[in-house]
Parts: C-alpha cells; structure tokens; sequence
C-alpha cells in the first residue's frame, strides 16, 4: 500500500525531470569555456560577452521587446474593453462568441500564421513591424480578455451601481470604480501576453519581413549551422525573463483574487 503511494510522485518526477534536464543543461553549458557545447571545458562568462557584442543579435533582440510591448498593449486595450462589453450585453449568442473569441489561442500556430500571410497578402500590407504587430495582438487578446472577464464575474455590480445613483456617468464609474479593481487582472493578462509575444516562432516566421528580425527567429535560423555556447548564453537569459513575466504574472492573479 506504502509503495502505491509513492508511485504518483514517481512519476511527477520523471516528468518533470523530462521537461527541466534539458533546460538545466542549456543554462549550464551557457557557462562553458570550450566553443563546442557538448564538451565541457571550464566556467566562463566570456559567451555572454560575445553575446553582447553582436549587433544582429541585439538588434533582433530589440525589434522583439518592441513587438512585445506594442502587442500586449493593444492586447490589453481591446481585451479589456471586449471583456467588459460582454459582460454588459445580453445576447443569446454571448457563449458562442465568447468562445470564438479563445479560439486564437486553441488553432494550431502554424494555421494562425498562414491565415495571417493570405489576410496581409490579399490587403496588400507590407511585411514587416506592421504585420507582426497585428498578429501578435490579435493572438494576444485572448489571455487578457479572460483575465480580466474572470475578474469582472467576481466584482459586485452594486459598486457601479451606487456610483451611478451619486451622479457618475457611465464612463466615470467604470475609469473610478471598475478599472482600478480590475487593474491587477490586466496587468497579469499583458505579462502573460508580452511572454507570448516574445517567444512566438512560427506566427512571426510567416508575417515577418525581408529586413525584420525578431529574437526567437534569429536563434531559430541559427540553429541550422549548430548550436553555439553563444546561443546556450541568448536562450538562458530569455528562459529568465520568461519565467520572471510568469512568475509576475502568478503574483498578481492571486494578488487580485485576495481581493475579491
């Protein structure tokens, strides 16, 4: 009986053992002296030097913080407004466009992105900042609008209510009243968003330009002529900044759930 108990924790350990060991061993061969990564050589933090001395890398990495801070803004702009109007309408089909509106998140990347490349085709829009923009947003919205719809179930309506019976306008109750409790279950929704936004590979692959590059592509593209210690180095430093958005994300969701 003793040993059945184990067995779950056996195996959550052979999961998660699957899931972090190679994780694990790209931040430790980031540290690595030899050039070749699978042989290790010494500690060295001369290939986050290097690093930060190649342009193309540094340019690529700043194309992809601006797309993620534009995309999880506008992400946060239209799933808060969509979130909050759904919550007001009564429409018989209001489940069925609730769910449509999570579906960005449920297709397959691969079809989000040549759906996006045929749209941007038949519009005539250029490749590039533009289109990666538009995309990233639209598959961002879904993680703020839910966020923030969960919020606003939780909220006590007679707030807005009794804001309105002093004399506020609507606009007034919602930028005094609604938009201060449901702040947190935005800002967790454009962590989560910006994360997305900034790992995404195949959604940017088929939107982006000639002359745009975005991180996780260049690491991509240069995966095909071998893994560097330099690329061990760019993927630790970007596993950190996500799992600091996730972990931001977390903090505040439950900040915001001690509230209610």
């Amino acid at each position: 009986m003793k040993n059945r108990t184990k067995l779950p924790n056996v195996y959550l350990g052979v999961v998660l053992a699957l899931m972090y060991l190679p994780i694990l061993l790209v931040i430790v061969y980031s540290f690595n002296q030899s050039k070749i990564s699978s042989v290790w050589d010494g500690f060295s933090l001369k290939w986050y030097g290097e690093l930060f001395r190649d342009k193309a890398l540094l340019e690529a990495l700043v194309n992809s913080l601006v797309l993620a801070s534009l995309s999880s803004l506008g992400a946060a702009v239209i799933g808060t407004l969509g979130a909050v109007g759904m919550t007001r309408v009564r429409l018989r089909s209001k489940g069925v466009v609730e769910y449509v509106s999570t579906l960005p998140i449920m297709i397959p990347e691969i079809i989000v992105g040549m759906v996006f490349l045929v749209f941007f085709s038949l519009l005539g829009l250029p490749f590039g900042m533009t289109t990666l923009v538009i995309a990233h947003t639209s598959f961002c919205i879904p993680y703020v609008y839910m966020l923030v719809k969960a919020r606003l179930v939780g909220l006590d309506k007679s707030l807005g209510e009794a804001a309105r019976d002093l004399g506020a306008s609507e606009l007034r109750a919602f930028v005094d009243i609604t938009l201060p409790l449901v702040l947190p279950a935005i800002a967790s929704g454009m962590l989560l968003a910006f994360a997305m936004s900034l790992d995404d590979v195949v959604i940017s692959i088929f939107v982006t330009g000639v002359n745009t590059n975005t991180l996780p592509i260049k690491i991509y593209t240069q995966l095909k002529t071998g893994v560097t210690p330099k690329i061990n180095a760019l993927c630790t430093l970007m596993f950190a900044a996500t799992v600091i958005l996730g972990f931001s994300s977390a903090f505040l969701g439950k900040k915001d759930r001690k509230k209610l």
